[in-house]
């Protein structure tokens, strides 16, 4: 067996984890905004901090383990313009999701509330929610330009 192949084909695996279950997070929590059921945005919620946890947070520590290995095995420059554009993205993209999971997590907390109190939901929460919105574009586009710099490779 090829070493190289198989941590190569996890972190495509990996790759592929991260911005699956991102994109299915972000679809389901995004949904859940829309519909006056407490019960309905708190399953949402409860369901969105639980893959976080369970597949987007392995998947970050996998891709970057595997990078790094990747990069060291196969004798690229590290400074090389796709990978250092690559580094940044990532970063970047962590940066944004770092406080998504706290926002998550903080929403949660919102419908938990709201649902054992039975009030309606707070304009923290609406507020909150936007946030998290908009700092998922940033994450959900510079993993899409990481897998085009992955994959071409550009000088």
């Amino acid at each position: 067996m090829n070493i190289y192949l198989i941590v190569k084909t996890i972190h495509i695996i990996s790759s592929t984890v991260l911005f699956g279950t991102g994109l299915g997070i972000a679809f389901f929590m995004f949904r859940s905004y829309f519909t006056d059921n407490l019960q309905e945005k708190l399953y949402a919620a409860k369901g969105t901090v639980i893959a976080d946890y369970v597949f987007t947070l392995p998947a970050v520590i996998t891709q970057l383990t595997t990078g790094v290995w990747l990069v060291w095995k196969s004798g690229y420059d590290w400074t090389e313009f796709w990978l250092t554009a690559t580094y940044v993205i990532f970063i970047l993209a962590g940066f944004c999701w770092l406080p998504v999971l706290w926002i998550q997590v903080r929403l949660r907390s919102i419908l938990f509330e709201c649902v054992e109190n039975k009030t309606t939901i707070p304009n923290q929460y609406v507020k909150l929610f936007r946030i998290w919105f908009l700092l998922g574009w940033p994450a959900f586009v510079g993993l899409i330009v990481v897998f085009f710099m992955m994959v071409a490779k550009p000088i």
